[in-house]
């Protein structure tokens, strides 16, 4: 009796290890797998909080409903071109958060470009060195880019490294932003074949923006 409850016990314990192996195995997979990639796909998005019952899209607050998730225009384009040439993600979020709601946060958006402001970051990139092509994806705020998108390109230096701006708009597509961004990173390779996308049109966007990200010709090592 007592050898077969040892037996179980064993074969429970060797199970346990196992398992324990074969997720440990998957980590390690997936962390080669991140440090391979010399492909970033970075944005600042903030999807608002609106009622989307029954929607696809508000042009307004910029929000994208897809199964019953609600994505910010900014990271469901990001989603979409990682799906179409892979690439790692980076959200650049701010430590102090934005508000929701659209009023106070248009003009929280306004009051930060007049103060010229450096919102602080609450993530960093490990290993910006790896990377040869960053896709930037910002939403035009007061035609211009959100003053976390300034905080985020003064911090590292992307130098001989490709820079791929992406952004949704209410009209003013890219408006100077590209400029700006030659100024800030001035020995990056800034590229012109940048995709800029109306607001209220992002939803419906997969296509174009599959079509755009593969037209780069971009590989992941």
């Amino acid at each position: 009796m007592k050898k077969k409850i040892a037996v179980i016990f064993l074969t429970g314990l060797m199970i346990f290890t196992m398992s324990g192996y074969f997720v440990n195995a998957a980590d390690t997979s997936a962390k080669e797998e991140n440090e391979n990639s010399n492909i970033l796909i970075a944005y600042f998005t903030v999807p608002e909080d609106i009622d989307t019952n029954g929607i696809d899209a508000d042009s307004g607050a910029s929000v994208v409903v897809k199964d019953e998730e609600v994505l910010g225009n900014m990271e469901y384009m990001a989603l979409t071109i990682q799906d179409a040439i892979g690439g790692d993600l980076f959200r650049i979020e701010t430590k102090e958060a934005y508000p929701l709601d659209h009023e106070p946060l248009v003009d929280q958006a306004a009051e930060e470009q007049d103060e010229n402001a450096r919102p602080e970051l609450a993530a960093h990139i490990e290993n910006p060195e790896q990377y040869d092509t960053i896709l930037l994806g910002y939403p035009n705020w007061w035609g211009d880019m959100p003053q976390p998108l300034f905080t985020f390109l003064e911090e590292y230096d992307f130098s001989g490294k490709t820079i791929i701006p992406f952004n949704s708009h209410g009209g003013s597509g890219f408006s100077n932003t590209i400029e700006e961004i030659k100024e800030l990173q001035p020995d990056a390779n800034i590229s012109d074949e940048g995709l800029s996308i109306s607001r209220d049109k992002v939803a419906d966007s997969v296509q174009d923006v599959t079509d755009w990200a593969k037209s780069l010709d971009l590989s992941e090592k």
